[in-house]
C-alpha cells in the first residue's frame, strides 16, 4: 500500500482481495512496530497511514456484511 489507499480504491476490490490487502497491512504494521522498537524506523507517519488503511478495510467489510452501500456525492 502507498501512503494510504483510498476507500473508493477499496470498494472496487472483492472480498478475497479485501482480506489479501489486511493480512498485506497487519504485516506491514507488525514490521513498522517492529523497526520503531529498535530505532530503526525513518518514517513514523507510516505508522499511522497502515492504521488507518486497517481500518477502512475493517469498515468496508462491514458495511459489506450489514449490506450498506454508501453513494458518494460529487
Amino acid at each position: 500500500m502507498s501512503a494510504g489507499t483510498k476507500a473508493s480504491e477499496l470498494r472496487e476490490l472483492g472480498n478475497e482481495e479485501l482480506l489479501a490487502k489486511l493480512r498485506e497491512a497487519k504485516e506491514e504494521l507488525f514490521n513498522l512496530r517492529f523497526q520503531a522498537a529498535t530505532g530503526q524506523l525513518e518514517n513514523h507517519g507510516r505508522l499511522k497511514a497502515v492504521r488507518k488503511d486497517i481500518a477502512r478495510i475493517y469498515t468496508l467489510m462491514r458495511e459489506r456484511e450489514l449490506g450498506i452501500e454508501t453513494v458518494e456525492s460529487a
